[in-house]
C-alpha cells in the first residue's frame, strides 16, 4: 500500500472573494456591481504514489507550484479537485521558522515543536540531547530562537524533524541552508532514515541533491505535471537542458532528446576543460620544474592511471 498518493490533484487560490477582501470591500463592490472572483490554479492534475523508503524529489522553476503541493500533502491546504491520501505521522518543514516561537529559547522550542508533531514530553526528553547535538547548538540552548542565524534555525528544524521518528518527512529547500559540512551530515541522515522505511519528499533547486538522495522525481512547470518517474538521472538531465534552452517538453520522447543533448553538452564541456588543463600542463613542463612534474603526475593519476601503473611495473 502506498504511504503517499496523489490522484489528479488540482489546487486553487481565489482572489477577490469575501475571505480575501473583507466585509467592507465586499459590500462596496457589490453595491457598485464590481464584485468579481478570480481563480488561480497553482497545480493542475498532479498524480503520483510513493511506497515506504521512497524519496521523491520535486523539481521545477520558481512559481511552478512545488511548495503549494507540499502544503496540500502536509494537510495545510485542501485540494480543490482530486484526492490526497497519506499513511502515518508527517513531519513537514515547509518554511524555515514554521512551528517555532521566535521569543522562546532553543530548549523550549524543541519541546514545542515536538508537541506540535504529536509526541509526548517523555519522548522529547529522551531525544532532547540527541536533537541538540545533531543540530550543533549545545552552546545556544538558552538563546531565543530569533537570535539564531538562518543556518542555525535550519539545523534545529531539520534535527527535530528527523530525530522524532516520523513515517513521512517533507522538506522544502531545507537541505539547501547551512554550511557544507552540515548539508553533508543532513544528506547522510536522510539516507539513513530512508533505509529504515520512512517516506520522504524533497523540493530543491539543486539537481545534485535530487540525484544524490531521490529514487523518484516529479517535474512540475507552471502548475502542470511534466512527468513523474523513477528515471531520476534522465529527468534531471532533461530538466537542466530545458532551463538552458528555455523550452518545456510535451512528450516523453522530447524529454529523452533533452536528456541526450544535456549529456552531449556536458561531455563537450568536460573535454574543453581537459584540453585547457593539458595546455597549462605543457606550459609548466616546458619550465622543467619539480612542481611541474608533480602536476603532470597528478593529471595522469586522474585521467590515465593505467599509464602510471605501467611505469611503476617497469
Amino acid at each position: 500500500m502506498s504511504t503517499v498518493e496523489c490522484r489528479d490533484v488540482s489546487i486553487r487560490y481565489r482572489t477577490g472573494d469575501f475571505k480575501s477582501i473583507g466585509l467592507k470591500e465586499y459590500v462596496v463592490r457589490k453595491l457598485k456591481g464590481n464584485y468579481h472572483v478570480q481563480d488561480f490554479w497553482a497545480d493542475r492534475h498532479i498524480s503520483f504514489a510513493l511506497e515506504k523508503g521512497d524519496m521523491l524529489g520535486i523539481i521545477g522553476p520558481n512559481g511552478a507550484g512545488k511548495s503549494t503541493l507540499l502544503k496540500a500533502v502536509s494537510g495545510v491546504m485542501e485540494p480543490a479537485e482530486g484526492t490526497i491520501r497519506t499513511e502515518g505521522k508527517i513531519a513537514a518543514l515547509l518554511e524555515l521558522t514554521s512551528g517555532f516561537d521566535p521569543y522562546m529559547t532553543v530548549r523550549d522550542n524543541i519541546y514545542l515543536r515536538g508537541a506540535m508533531l504529536g509526541y509526548t514530553k517523555k519522548f522529547i526528553v529522551d531525544r532532547y540531547e540527541e536533537i541538540l547535538d545533531f543540530a550543533e547548538l549545545k552552546d545556544f540552548e538558552t538563546y531565543q530562537f530569533k537570535r539564531l542565524s538562518s543556518g542555525m534555525k535550519s539545523r534545529l528544524a531539520f534535527s527535530v524533524a528527523c530525530l522524532v521518528d516520523p513515517e513521512i518527512i517533507i522538506l522544502d529547500e531545507i537541505l539547501s541552508v547551512g554550511d557544507g559540512a552540515f548539508r553533508q551530515k543532513s544528506a547522510d541522515k536522510m539516507r539513513e532514515i530512508l533505509r529504515s522505511g520512512i517516506t520522504g519528499i524533497l523540493v530543491s533547486h539543486s539537481t545534485e541533491q535530487i540525484r544524490s538522495l531521490c529514487n523518484k522525481v516529479l517535474w512540475i512547470d507552471h502548475g502542470n505535471q511534466i512527468i513523474f518517474s523513477d528515471e531520476v538521472e534522465k529527468i534531471c538531465d532533461a530538466y537542466e537542458e530545458s532551463l538552458k534552452k528555455k523550452c518545456i517538453p510535451q512528450t516523453y520522447e522530447e524529454i529523452c532528446t533533452l536528456a541526450e543533448n544535456y549529456g552531449i553538452r556536458l561531455q563537450k564541456k568536460q573535454q574543453k576543460a581537459y584540453r585547457e588543463e593539458v595546455r597549462q600542463l605543457e606550459k609548466h613542463l616546458e619550465e622543467g620544474s619539480d612542481s611541474a612534474v608533480e602536476a603532470a603526475v597528478q593529471v595522469l593519476r586522474r585521467h590515465r592511471p593505467d599509464l602510471l601503473k605501467e611505469t611503476e611495473e617497469r
